[in-house]
């Protein structure tokens, strides 16, 4: 740890810079943005805790999904990227045993470590979030204890960009590094985080999210083995691509949606019950093709078309990480096209069958396609129903795009991406 002087001067050193560069983005104004937001966090913290004035600076990405739509459920195969949005924190020990926390746009909220049972009420909030992070750790065996800590957040809520992944993973990784001698790894991280998320926090949710904000960059991982996931590195320089990633915020709202996303899941799981297994991975696409005929009288032609997604977006998944590590975009990007017309006919998550009417997703999808056709790519990004889309824009369409978009979609709907190398950690003062 570092005195609040000696960080607030080490922000401005040419060996902060250059990580800002790596992490952010080289834009003219960046950088320069990323010092301010780090100061003035810092700032806070000596305003909140003045007799605490040791501090270790903490960051952990958002993340977008890339590859393997809905396939991780199945313990299929899956792609997804650390992205240059994040959470930061501004963190130091205390001895009382109480957790202090500061974070802008919420509620400043403590809550003692020696009570950490879950509350039905606490559900969906910050609080459930911190304690299903401390509870999961001493269960596991590992040290917790006090701390003081100041947070700001660039993740925009509700943009399919796992705002709670990172801030549960950023909390493993300061208690990680302030009492456990950073002897737990990544998969652990996000094994607690994600525990965090379905016990406390009351959201299901599988291990993507939080494995790709604790690793960064390109991750593909497979579950196969759901205890033991194998987890890779995915080396591609993406800022050399001349593409943008960019996210669009249809603006529908995900509520009451929850029955749409689990139906996704259970209806694959009928279809690898009604050919004698547990999930999809157990099965070939050759055995769903062949057993058509007979499992119609049993379940339902949806759990069957969206099986037949599984098993083409779990092989995508396979090519698209390939032709990253070959350098070959063109086939990358055909991959992401393909990928997204299958979800939108074979797993049909671009629009809830209770309102069809209401078709934000559809509608982001089509306009893309008409701008992007032959240079660049397009699909539906996450859960679906609602939400958000995905999009690869070459760098000399960016501007007309995100004007068109947000001509539809609203000033700010559109965010533009990069892959962030680093995954959460504590950044090296």
């Amino acid at each position: 740890m570092k005195k609040s002087n000696e960080v607030l001067d080490a922000l401005k050193s040419v060996k902060l810079y250059n990580w800002f560069k790596e992490q952010y983005g080289s834009g003219s104004k960046t950088v320069e943005r990323q010092v301010e937001r780090y100061t003035r966090m810092v700032e806070e913290f000596i305003s909140a805790y003045p007799d605490n004035d040791l501090i270790d600076i903490f960051a952990s990405p958002g993340r977008v999904e890339v590859g393997g739509n809905h396939t991780d459920h199945n313990a299929g195969r899956v792609l997804a990227a650390a992205v240059n949005v994040d959470i930061i924190a501004a963190v130091s020990k205390n001895d009382s045993g109480v957790v202090r926390i500061k974070s802008g746009g919420f509620e400043e909220f403590s809550l003692d470590i020696r009570e950490l049972s879950a509350k039905e009420d606490e559900k969906f909030t910050p609080v459930a979030l911190v304690k299903g992070v401390f509870s999961r750790m001493k269960e596991l065996g590992y040290r917790i204890g006090g701390l003081d800590a100041c947070f700001s957040s660039t993740i925009p809520v509700a943009a399919g960009l796992s705002s709670s992944a990172a801030f549960e993973v950023l909390m493993v990784t300061i208690l990680n590094h302030l009492y456990n001698g950073c002897k737990i790894d990544s998969v652990i991280s996000a094994r607690i985080a994600q525990y965090s998320e379905n016990v406390f926090f009351g959201k299901p949710c599988g291990l993507m999210d939080q494995t790709t904000c604790a690793v960064g960059g390109f991750v593909t991982i497979d579950f196969q083995d759901f205890t033991k996931p194998i987890i890779k590195k995915v080396d591609f320089d993406f800022a050399s691509s001349g593409y943008t990633m960019v996210i669009v915020d249809t603006g529908g709202h995900h509520a009451d949606l929850n029955n749409d996303y689990t139906a996704i899941e259970n209806e694959m799981k009928d279809t690898a019950r009604e050919m004698g297994g547990k999930v999809l991975r157990e099965f070939t696409i050759e055995n769903v093709v062949n057993g058509v005929s007979s499992m119609r009288t049993a379940i339902s032609d949806r759990a069957i078309l969206r099986a037949y997604h599984y098993y083409r977006d779990d092989i995508r998944v396979v090519d698209q990480v390939k032709a990253l590590e070959q350098d070959d975009f063109d086939t990358f990007l055909r991959l992401i096209i393909d990928s997204g017309y299958s979800s939108w006919m074979y797993c049909q998550n671009c629009y809830t069958s209770k309102d069809v009417e209401e078709q934000g997703l559809s509608i982001a999808l089509m306009v893309s396609e008409y701008l992007l056709n032959g240079q660049g790519a397009w699909r539906v990004h996450g859960g679906g129903f609602a939400g958000t889309i995905q999009a690869f824009v070459p760098g000399d369409l960016l501007n007309k795009y995100t004007a068109e978009m947000e001509k539809i979609f609203g000033a700010g709907s559109c965010y533009p991406l990069m892959v962030r190398p680093a995954g959460a950690s504590m950044i090296e003062l």
